[in-house]
């Protein structure tokens, strides 16, 4: 087998892969892809992809991502789409994000409050990568309080601590979003409001489910036209796009472009207390 240049392409990786798999099938396994922020990466991947299944070569390579679709894990590559299974995953139910936090608790021989479970449960959002963040800050948090029962003063300092370690591409997506010199705006609380407004099926809300949130966080009356334009502007390039939206005037749909962004936005808002 020949060996690799210095500047590696994927026609040089094809070919590494045609002489392995000719020996026995190859599986290359590239886990959390989401957190590539790289286009020329994802390019690159994209390029590698489409040279295997153009030659046949027995080799398979797996992308495991955060995303709603595989046109947002390998944006702007979908003519590779041809070439790939699709395999969603749906998000966990409250009892399986429990398991993640009572098997960990069982092995550290520590034990975890209901208020404090609960708490970091609806903050998880079915997504096991928040689940164990959060649980993995509350215990270490815990055991330098010598205290083998995780309590909700100790979950809530998780918080803060898994704030701090969330993706870069989130959280400068964040402050794009909320950024004003304007005295007060309010950027921040629509886009948390877009974060805990009630959903559909598919995951987008309306401009009519912001109202009652937003109206809470901001502790005064809002209706659709105070915070329309800032659902516009979330929407486009000077702001992110940090939300996608869909369908017509007046009947516009909304949805995070990133669905780790959701529950960043819902857990600062918790931090800066903005919600209960």
């Amino acid at each position: 087998m020949g060996g690799l240049p210095h500047e590696v392409q994927p026609d040089d990786v094809r070919r590494v892969l045609a002489q392995l798999s000719a020996v026995r099938p190859v599986l290359i396994v590239l886990d959390e892809f989401d957190r590539i922020e790289s286009k020329s990466v994802q390019a690159l991947v994209a390029d590698t992809i489409k040279g295997l299944s153009d030659f046949g070569v027995s080799a398979s390579i797996l992308l495991i991502g955060v995303a709603e679709s595989i046109s947002e894990l390998i944006e702007g590559h979908l003519s590779i789409e041809r070439a790939l299974v699709q395999i969603p995953m749906p998000r966990m139910t409250d009892a399986e994000i429990d398991q993640i936090f009572d098997k960990g608790m069982a092995r550290l021989g520590m034990a975890i409050e209901d208020s404090a479970k609960a708490h970091m449960r609806n903050l998880s959002q079915g997504l096991p990568y928040i689940a164990h963040l959060l649980a993995l800050n509350a215990t270490k948090t815990a055991v330098f309080d010598n205290s083998p029962l995780v309590r909700r003063a100790h979950a809530d300092e998780g918080i803060l601590k898994s704030l701090d370690q969330w993706q870069e591409s989130i959280k400068t997506a964040y402050y794009v979003a909320i950024k004003s010199q304007q005295p007060g705006n309010i950027y921040k609380q629509v886009l948390l409001a877009c974060a805990i407004a009630e959903v559909d099926e598919m995951g987008y809300f309306t401009a009519a489910a912001v109202r009652a949130p937003v109206t809470a966080i901001a502790k005064r009356p809002l209706d659709i036209p105070n915070y329309a334009r800032h659902l516009k502007e979330f929407s486009e390039e000077g702001r992110g796009p940090v939300i996608t939206r869909i369908g017509t005037e007046r009947k516009f749909r909304y949805r995070f472009v990133n669905p780790l962004m959701r529950p960043y936005v819902i857990m600062r808002g918790h931090a800066e207390k903005l919600i209960p």
